[in-house]
């Protein structure tokens, strides 16, 4: 999953004002402050670190200023982040979709589960949930998730949710220091 800090559109929308999402098994839910202890526990593993753009090490601090960046994009309506969690209550990670224009017609799903919950299928279903508001809520006509080449555990949560790899030529990019290559996967509406 790549696209967790950046911001690469000026799409807007209107998101509903309480956010709760629920389907195959989970209930996804706007973050908490009271959740800042969880998000360190999840984000600060040297997996997240190192397929994702997020700060290392991630500390209670990194969470405090995540979370406001989180919400003041979704107060501008460009990104919804929730906590994926099976009940409502304690997060196992996170899914977001950000908005990247123009218009309402391709967004991007991102999505990072912690390493005591990897194997459950989480991050699959979370992506679905997502995928369907996205559309279904949003308008949304085409989801892309953009994983780095190499990252087989998120190519197969791709595959799994339904999204298939383009041909669209790798994106060459640098984070934290090393060169990258994101390989786009779609999931397309006809």
């Amino acid at each position: 999953m790549r696209g967790a800090e950046e911001d690469r559109g000026d799409v807007a929308v209107s998101f509903p004002v309480e956010l709760r999402l629920s389907g195959h098994g989970l209930v996804l839910r706007e973050w908490a402050d009271g959740d800042l202890p969880a998000m360190v526990g999840l984000f600060d593993d040297p997996e997240v670190a190192y397929w994702t753009p997020l700060v290392s090490p991630f500390d209670l601090n990194a969470a405090q200023v995540y979370l406001k960046r989180a919400r003041e994009r979704r107060t501008a309506g460009q990104r919804v982040q929730l906590a994926i969690t099976v009940d409502g209550r304690e997060p196992l990670g996170e899914v977001l979709l950000m908005l990247t224009g123009p218009g309402l017609d391709v967004a991007e799903i991102g999505y990072v589960v912690g390493a005591a919950h990897r194997g459950r299928g989480l991050a699959a279903r979370a992506v679905r949930v997502m995928t369907d508001f996205a559309h279904d809520t949003v308008g949304v006509v085409q989801l892309l998730l953009e994983i780095e080449e190499g990252n087989a555990a998120s190519a197969a949560v791709a595959s799994a949710a339904g999204y298939h790899l383009t041909d669209v030529p790798p994106i060459p990019g640098e984070d934290k220091g090393r060169p990258l290559l994101l390989r786009t996967w779609a999931y397309g509406y006809a």
